[in-house]
């Protein structure tokens, strides 16, 4: 066979290929869609997930079934779909557990969080406010670094428990103000909030719901919100980057992904959905009435995302010494 002939060949061959494609694309979905949820249902996530399977269902004309899949921080889920098959029928409802905090702190893990995975979208994103006990003469984050500076020891701050985002987000904050704050782990948030408003804690990075209800009854302080900008159902509230803690940055976060081997096709098909979606005024509105907002990105831009995420919490989980298995 001639150079020729064999160049025909191979332009035949992806021109059929990309035929092929977008053939895919366009048929898709041709069946029910299944949306895996590392929580139980009934939960916020687990609410979340059902607003979006609900609007993508609407938009592209097919069934998205969620199918909840708890347990293992995550993992049990998050395996269901890097080891499924890569045919745009199963999904996962990732989130800053499976995705950034649970990868940084599990040593060993039955699935790779970058390979196994396409990212499609970011999904929602939600800051945690830094509160702290009435009695605490600080009103500010920097007053708050002041003092606790001037007290090692002596300020504590509880979380939902080890290696919960109000556990590290602590962890965090005394990476990047040197200062000397004391870990008192809670089952869950529901049981730290009490001893916060008591005055036996300090403070709490609380999710931003709980902590904005509480400090507006006039229980707790305020001081500001963990995020990457400030929050829009509390815009009086810098972030903590802004009140004096340059690089500080969490947002608990959601966003779609795919089992790695998803036609690039059908990623984009899925990707433009979620863009869609966020830009619903009806989507957004709901979205906003569960204390999240909706947001989307590109594939690339999500991927990039969560290798950061990965990095920023495997430094702040070496520093804490915090260890699951």
């Amino acid at each position: 066979m001639t150079f020729r002939q064999l160049y025909l060949v191979a332009a035949a061959l992806t021109g059929f290929a990309f035929a092929h494609a977008d053939a895919t694309a366009q048929a898709y979905p041709a069946k029910p869609i299944r949306l895996i949820v590392t929580f139980a249902a009934g939960g916020s996530s687990d609410a979340l997930a059902r607003g979006l399977a609900k609007q993508l269902g609407e938009q592209m004309g097919a069934s998205v079934v969620v199918e909840n899949r708890p347990g293992a921080g995550g993992n049990i889920g998050s395996e269901v779909v890097a080891k499924g098959q890569g045919d745009g029928y199963l999904l996962l409802f990732g989130t800053i557990g499976t995705h950034g905090i649970g990868p940084a702190l599990y040593q060993q893990l039955p699935f790779d969080p970058i390979k196994d995975f396409a990212p499609i979208s970011l999904l929602h994103l939600l800051p945690n406010v830094l509160i702290v006990n009435n009695d605490l003469p600080v009103k500010s984050v920097r007053q708050l670094i002041d003092y606790a500076k001037a007290n090692p020891g002596r300020v504590s701050f509880a979380s939902a428990g080890n290696g919960s985002v109000s556990h590290l987000a602590g962890e965090l904050f005394k990476m990047h103000t040197g200062t000397k704050l004391v870990h008192v782990p809670y089952k869950g948030g529901g049981a730290a909030m009490p001893d916060v408003m008591a005055g036996r804690v300090s403070i709490m990075f609380e999710t931003s719901t709980n902590a904005l209800a509480a400090a507006r009854g006039g229980r707790v302080r305020a001081l500001a919100v963990t995020g990457i900008e400030r929050w829009k159902q509390a815009p009086e509230l810098p972030t903590i980057a802004e009140a004096g803690v340059p690089g500080y940055r969490v947002d608990s976060w959601t966003g779609l992904l795919a089992p790695g081997s998803t036609p690039q096709a059908i990623v984009e098909r899925l990707n433009a959905e979620c863009v869609k979606a966020a830009k619903n005024p009806a989507y957004r509105e709901q979205m906003a009435a569960l204390g999240v907002e909706a947001v989307s990105s590109t594939p690339e831009e999500f991927r990039s995302f969560i290798v950061e995420e990965v990095a920023k919490w495997r430094k702040a989980i070496e520093l804490s010494g915090a260890k699951i298995d």
